[in-house]
């Protein structure tokens, strides 16, 4: 999650869904972006494919929800499940005021929580690409995380956009926490994205931000690569996109670093099971 648009978030949720699962674990992937780049990077086009529903929006609405599994879908990747997004996720932000007024929202919060509920057993993971804004489908996410990654683009206006995030988003937390919710997490870590180490500037940046938060930092950055935006071109990840088609250093260093991130990731989960 991250306030800001275009700090890496949808491109660290897909890269990082699909080495999950490429390493055998059950992913469910959600895009709760009505933008729907999740989405679209993994074969679905929102506004042809989803014309009657098919968001998780359908299974957290105040009227009429139906079963969270109607609305997953299987991907063309083994072991990664996904829930599409696209610009009716809107309505949960316009029907949850209108809910509260009228006093059937309940704790409207927990609505992605216990939606989830119904799929626990079938997963090892779920990944949530939340919107880039504080509304209603982001706190309800953060309340069914366990664990919560927020991307950071190493630029002093990216780092005061998301210092100023994270202050409303504390503060919105405590009142959801007064009415019940537990909103601990087992994890929070900031993730460097679109880097690159021969910029001089950036590179203070992420000094500042390691003095500042010290291990809360992943300790492996995302580059900036143009393998990566390249492969985006065709709405494909690094995993899916052939070596050959760029040079081999170029390939090498991005999947490298993608590979470093997702490990690192993966450790934090294997060691908040314990294992």
């Amino acid at each position: 999650m991250n306030f800001k648009g275009g700090s890496g978030k949808t491109t660290s949720a897909a890269h990082l869904a699909q080495r999950l699962a490429l390493t055998g674990y059950r992913v469910l992937a959600i895009d709760l972006d009505p933008q729907a780049s999740l989405t679209a990077l993994h074969g679905v086009q929102p506004e042809f494919d989803l014309l009657d529903g098919g968001t998780l929006y359908d299974a957290i609405r105040y009227d009429d929800a139906v079963p969270i599994t109607q609305v997953i879908r299987k991907t063309y990747i083994p072991n990664l499940d996904l829930i599409p997004g696209n610009l009716e996720l809107m309505e949960f932000e316009h029907e949850t005021p209108r809910a509260l007024a009228r006093g059937n929202a309940g704790l409207f919060f927990f609505r992605v929580k216990e939606a989830l509920a119904q799929v626990d057993e079938q997963y090892d993971v779920v990944v949530i690409d939340c919107p880039p804004q504080l509304g209603f489908l982001t706190m309800s996410a953060l309340s069914a995380a366990t664990g919560v990654l927020v991307t950071i683009h190493p630029e002093m206006l990216d780092v005061m956009s998301m210092s100023q995030f994270l202050r409303m988003t504390a503060d919105l937390m405590d009142v959801i926490a007064d009415s019940g919710a537990d909103m601990s997490h087992d994890w929070m870590r900031y993730l460097l994205t679109r880097y690159e180490p021969t910029d001089s500037p950036q590179n203070r940046i992420v000094a500042f931000l390691r003095t500042m938060y010290g291990d809360k930092v992943l300790n492996s950055p995302m580059l900036k690569s143009t393998a990566i935006s390249d492969a985006g071109l065709t709405k494909q990840t690094l995993y899916e996109v052939e070596r050959s088609a760029f040079t081999r250093t170029t390939y090498d260093r991005a999947i490298e670093s993608l590979n470093a991130v997702n490990d690192e990731i993966t450790q934090l989960i294997q060691k908040t099971w314990g294992r």
